[in-house]
């Protein structure tokens, strides 16, 4: 095995298509040791299915980032919200967030939520009309999730425009000021928000949020940190997973008429369109322990351990030919949302949302076309999560 001598993930070329970076990757070794970065820092990427989910099980790949860097000299100045939140701890304290979280994405909760989801989406889709071109990232993908999770967390109708541009810029790979930045104000926005709703005795979202965090024992810092987490991996993932299942279906014109013509099957396509281009490209920071053999692989304790569900979801050792769409395929093993303990609790918010989302589009402007060349679409420069900046529609 010959490691990369710069970081195969920041080549402009992977941001626009990364699979065949991670192919070549995962072909050579499903996991081996990459520079990352510039600073001459390295980690091992793990592009397999099988490791995936091994490594996303194996408590010695531990998510507390704060452990890993209390002795590590850096330059960076994250809001403790962000930096210590549910995604960013081991059990017990995850453990306690995770109680808290997982109720608030229970099937029955989700049920009960569908109307007011399809209430949001009629409304942002209200004035669009045939022959007119529109942004299907600005003008849905985005504000569907955000208003979703702001009346979740009880944020005013005039704050949600702002919180959604400052979850944006702590995606910007590009820009780790603008990151920092990004989150502190997120964090003293949503600090002050608690510290509101817990000086009156109010009953909406928010109060029923706080009472949950209360009963499962989170301090005031961790149920700020909770709801950080909420709005930024509740939106910004979903955003994505809107924009790439809508590319995917309409550069695949059978698959979409299927779907135009038996939008019954949406829910089922779901699984297929986020294996096909997850929204999640790589998993949050992880570092070894101790030693451990992932794959057959020896990694030394003390290294950052990247997991690449959008690699793992095109491997073709767990999903044959898997570079096609494919809506009869059982994709039910993808990684998108993750896997073990950590798996995302908001993934039946996410579906619900995307499927609302495709059924509205797909009904309403059944002709729908790219409005420009697919080669000409911007993609933003993060290796997180992959998404669209815009996804210009000519409605039909």
């Amino acid at each position: 095995m010959t490691a990369p001598r710069q970081d195969p993930l920041r080549d402009p070329r992977f941001f626009a298509d990364p699979y065949p970076t991670y192919d070549r990757l995962r072909e050579s070794c499903p996991v081996q040791r990459i520079p990352t970065g510039s600073g001459g820092h390295q980690a091992y990427l793990i592009t397999g299915h099988r490791e995936a989910r091994e490594a996303f099980t194996d408590p010695r790949l531990s998510k507390d980032t704060a452990r890993f860097f209390a002795d590590r000299p850096s330059n960076r100045d994250l809001h403790p919200a962000i930096a210590r939140n549910m995604l960013a701890s081991d059990p017990p304290a995850h453990s306690r967030h995770r109680r808290v979280a997982t109720p608030l994405f229970t099937t029955g909760r989700v049920r009960a939520l569908r109307p007011y989801i399809t209430g949001v989406v009629e409304d942002l889709v209200a004035a669009w009309r045939p022959g007119t071109v529109v942004d299907l990232v600005a003008e849905l993908a985005v504000p569907l999730p955000v208003t979703v999770v702001c009346e979740l967390l009880g944020v005013p109708e005039s704050d949600r425009s702002t919180l959604a541009g400052w979850s944006h810029d702590l995606f910007d790979a590009t820009d780790t000021d603008r990151v920092d930045a990004a989150s502190h104000r997120i964090g003293t926005y949503l600090t002050r928000l608690v510290d509101t709703a817990r000086a009156d005795s109010g009953d909406g979202a928010l109060h029923s949020l706080l009472r949950d965090c209360d009963e499962g024992g989170l301090d005031r810092d961790e149920t700020v940190s909770l709801a950080a987490l909420l709005l930024v991996a509740g939106h910004e993932t979903t955003t994505h997973f809107i924009g790439n299942a809508v590319l995917a279906l309409l550069r695949h014109p059978e698959a979409l008429q299927r779907l135009r013509r038996d939008p019954d099957l949406i829910p089922g396509a779901l699984d297929e369109l986020l294996r096909f281009d997850s929204p999640v490209s790589v998993a949050t920071f992880r570092h070894s322990t101790e030693d451990l053999r992932v794959g057959g692989i020896d990694i030394p304790a003390g290294f950052p351990v990247l997991i690449a569900p959008g690699a793992a979801n095109r491997d073709p050792a767990a999903f044959p030919d898997p570079h096609r769409l494919d809506l009869d395929r059982d994709a039910g093993g993808h990684l998108s949302f993750g896997h073990g303990i950590h798996r995302c609790p908001g993934a039946p918010l996410a579906r619900a949302e995307a499927e609302i989302a495709l059924r509205t589009l797909l009904s309403r402007f059944p002709n729908t076309r790219l409005a420009l060349p697919e080669d000409s679409l911007p993609w933003r420069r993060t290796r997180l999560t992959r998404g669209l900046s815009t996804l210009p529609l000519a409605l039909g």
